[in-house]
């Protein structure tokens, strides 16, 4: 599968950008000391498995098992890493706020 930054070396190798192959989601970790971990993925129940089994992020180590804490589905990856970006820049109150908004409903 080939990835391009730009539309402009899509549109030379005629790929259409707006067909969605795949699903990336971003997600917050509960750890074991009630910190929280954000990241991304294509697959959320691979991702904590690997996390539990540590093969995910070392600084979680220390921190397992981990559960799935809240998970929100990005159309691309570009647009999961940005939210995962903006999710890690949040203080813990903001991200409690955003997990209890969607175990609430």
């Amino acid at each position: 599968m080939f990835h391009f930054r730009n539309s402009l070396r899509a549109s030379i190798y005629k790929i259409d950008l707006s067909v969605n192959t795949m699903s990336w989601y971003v997600y917050i970790l509960e750890c074991a000391d009630a910190s929280y971990y954000t990241g991304i993925t294509t697959d959320l129940k691979r991702r904590v498995n690997q996390h539990n089994a540590k093969k995910g992020a070392k600084s979680l180590f220390g921190r397992l098992p981990v559960t799935m804490a809240y998970n929100e589905r990005c159309n691309n990856q570009i647009k999961a890493a940005k939210r995962e970006r903006e999710i890690k820049g949040w203080r813990r109150e903001k991200k409690i706020k955003l997990i209890r908004s969607v175990s609430e409903k």
